[in-house]
């Protein structure tokens, strides 16, 4: 996602793959494993305000509902092709929760909102500046005390992993999984102002290391 909406990465970088997207990700990513890691690690809590950050498809969002349906789960992505996917899923097993077009550096909440922003392997389709602009963002909507949990390609954790990675490079550009590449997003979280900003996790999959982060408003 860049800065200007028409402008944003799909899913799989190419329209014509966002269909395939849920499929390549579940066999590729261990995502039922680093979801179900990131929702846990989240702690949601009941009638909480959840914010999940470029939701694509809707899984996470609607794996969090599952977990804690009084949660109030809000889903903001600008591709609406992944919009329609993930309010087809939703509707099909009757949950109630919502996904809404737009772009993570301009989320349309008031401040000291949310309780929770989560986001999983999103982070990765923005330009560093955008990168800046979505955590500033999210720390804007979130209460005090409110946390961010995220689920995104880290730094590799060994030379394997490393070399696996160079696929979703491929896939979705050099410049904008640099920063992931780099370990760059725990930096990036303190420089927004989040406080206790943690590596929770490091899980490896066939296509590189997959990190969960978590970080605090400060109260």
């Amino acid at each position: 996602m860049n800065q200007r909406k028409d402008k944003f990465i799909p899913a799989l970088r190419f329209n014509w793959l966002t269909d395939f997207y849920d499929p390549i990700v579940a066999l590729t990513c261990r995502e039922k494993k680093f979801k179900s890691l990131l929702a846990e690690q989240a702690a949601i809590k009941t009638n909480y305000q959840v914010l999940d950050i470029g939701s694509g498809t809707g899984t996470l969002a609607i794996h969090i509902n599952k977990r804690c349906s009084s949660a109030l789960v809000t889903g903001i992505d600008a591709d609406k092709k992944v919009i329609s996917i993930a309010n087809r899923k939703a509707d099909a097993e009757n949950l109630n929760l919502r996904f809404i077009e737009g772009m993570a550096f301009n989320i349309p909440f008031d401040s000291n909102t949310i309780d929770r922003c989560v986001s999983s392997l999103f982070f990765h389709h923005l330009t560093t500046l955008d990168k800046e602009r979505t955590f500033s963002e999210a720390y804007k909507v979130l209460k005090q005390g409110g946390e961010i949990h995220i689920a995104d390609w880290g730094q590799p954790t060994g030379i394997l992993m490393r070399i696996l990675f160079y696929v979703v490079q491929f896939i979705d550009g050099f410049k904008t999984t640099s920063d992931n590449v780099k370990g760059c997003l725990p930096e990036m979280m303190k420089t927004a102002g989040f406080v206790d900003v943690m590596t929770e996790k490091n899980i490896s999959t066939p296509l590189g290391t997959i990190s969960l982060y978590s970080a605090k408003k400060r109260e």
